[in-house]
């Protein structure tokens, strides 16, 4: 149980039916002027010389001298003598009562003993003897990051050598920071690159109006229609060029007509949350973009509604490959990244089965005649109606030498040949600097050596 408040021995209730106007009435000035100087009006419309409890009954001297006022505190602490000292000062003795720590308690003394550990001889001998940047290389080898400081650490690692000037007690400084030259400015000229665009010039594969400034609406309009027929432009960067929501949904239009452009960057811009969901919607129709970028536009957060709405536009779109754009809810980021890996991976696999079909499909071509002389050795591709030659018809009355596409044939050179041996497209060809060329056309042909 509380016991009540109480102001002069009485509960503050028997209070509430005294006036508080009458009892005023019956103070005096010098009681009013006592009471006034007991309370602090909280109004901020009395001036603050009223609201205080300080009074300054004299008379204004004169105006403020700042200077005069600091000489004048500047010859009073001169000439205001120091109090003298019980003890005089004597360079090497102590003065007082010198001060002792107290002794550590006998719970951290016990842990501190429990610390030491016997590493052995050999170890005990190898730290005894290392040098203070020995240690330091060790500790940040271990992982001992609390016992130095960064320079140590990145020195350590990268093995360039303790600084100098700091210990275990040392205080790392900042670094100056390295200057860069500025980028130079964007010198695509826009119109140029419009006619281009509507011309369809097939050296035009990349487009990049980044960072260009005061660029019209209609331009962005006759770019993007020029894009509906464009079948050569792969890459689309426009970054901090001022698009808004109408350029962006013609962009979105643009987009669900073309077939060539594979990334569109469109970041650092004033496209609301919606108008980035009409163009990932777009991205569904055309099935070339695999990168697509759209991050720190006017809206930083785009809200759940539109993140979920952005993944299931992603989960249905199979080539996409590539999202640059900032999810603040786990659930979306997760999804994205596993339907952008699941596309990765696909990818992969096509292109994988794509190189083995073209290279099941395409004829085997018949090595060059690398080192021989042509005029000697008439060397014939084989085609799909004749047949691949056999040993016995390597050698003819004309001397043409025929190979085989699935056998090597050893085939001995001349004196003028360098090599010993050739790679040819998988087969080995060995060559006999001793033998004469002669010895060939007149003997009979070698026997081929199996794969």
């Amino acid at each position: 149980m509380t016991t009540p408040a109480k102001l002069y021995g009485r509960e503050l209730s028997t209070y509430d039916d005294i006036d508080v106007d009458e009892l005023l009435a019956k103070l005096s000035q010098e009681e009013l002027t006592m009471l006034a100087k007991e309370v602090d009006p909280d109004d901020n419309f009395l001036p603050p010389s009223q609201r205080t409890n300080y009074a300054c009954e004299k008379d204004p001297t004169g105006p403020l001298n700042r200077k005069k006022l600091i000489e004048h505190i500047n010859k009073q602490a001169l000439e205001t003598p120091d109090r003298p000292e019980v003890k005089p000062y004597v360079a090497g003795v102590i003065r007082g009562k010198k001060w002792i720590p107290p002794p550590a308690p006998e719970k951290m003394r016990e842990a501190e003993e429990q610390i030491t550990i016997d590493l052995g001889d050999e170890y005990e001998q190898a730290l005894g003897t290392a040098s203070q940047e020995e240690i330091i290389d060790l500790a940040a080898i271990l992982g001992f990051h609390s016992m130095m400081n960064q320079d140590q650490y990145h020195a350590s690692l990268l093995n360039k050598g303790q600084p100098v000037g700091l210990g275990w007690d040392g205080i790392t400084k900042a670094t100056k920071p390295k200057v860069y030259p500025m980028d130079p400015p964007n010198d695509t000229d826009p119109d140029e690159t419009i006619k281009r665009v509507h011309e369809n010039d097939q050296n035009l594969t990349d487009l990049n109006w980044n960072n260009i400034k005061n660029i019209s609406d209609e331009k962005f309009e006759k770019l993007f229609e020029a894009l509906k027929t464009n079948t050569h432009l792969e890459v689309l960067s426009l970054v901090n060029v001022g698009l808004n929501d109408r350029t962006a949904q013609i962009l979105a239009d643009a987009l669900q007509e073309n077939s060539t452009l594979r990334v569109v960057n469109v970041e650092t811009n004033f496209i609301s949350p919606p108008g980035v969901v009409q163009l990932v919607k777009a991205l569904l129709t055309t099935t070339s973009v695999e990168e697509f970028r759209a991050s720190n536009q006017r809206s930083q957060v785009l809200g759940n509604k539109i993140e979920m709405e952005i993944t299931k536009l992603v989960e249905e779109n199979p080539s996409l490959l590539r999202l640059g754009l900032h999810l603040e809810y786990s659930d979306a980021r997760h999804r994205v990244a596993s339907h952008l890996q699941r596309n990765i991976d696909r990818n992969c696999r096509v292109h994988k089965r794509t190189n083995v079909s073209l290279r099941l499909r395409l004829p085997r071509a018949r090595p060059s005649a690398v080192g021989i002389n042509t005029s000697l050795f008439n060397l014939t591709p084989p085609s799909a109606e004749t047949p691949t030659p056999t040993t016995e018809a390597m050698v003819t009355e004309n001397s043409v030498v025929t190979e085989s596409v699935e056998k090597s044939i050893v085939i001995p050179a001349s004196e003028n040949l360098d090599a010993d041996a050739r790679i040819l497209n998988g087969s080995v060809i060995s060559m006999e600097r001793q033998t004469p060329l002669e010895s060939i056309l007149n003997s009979t042909p070698a026997a081929s050596e199996p794969e």
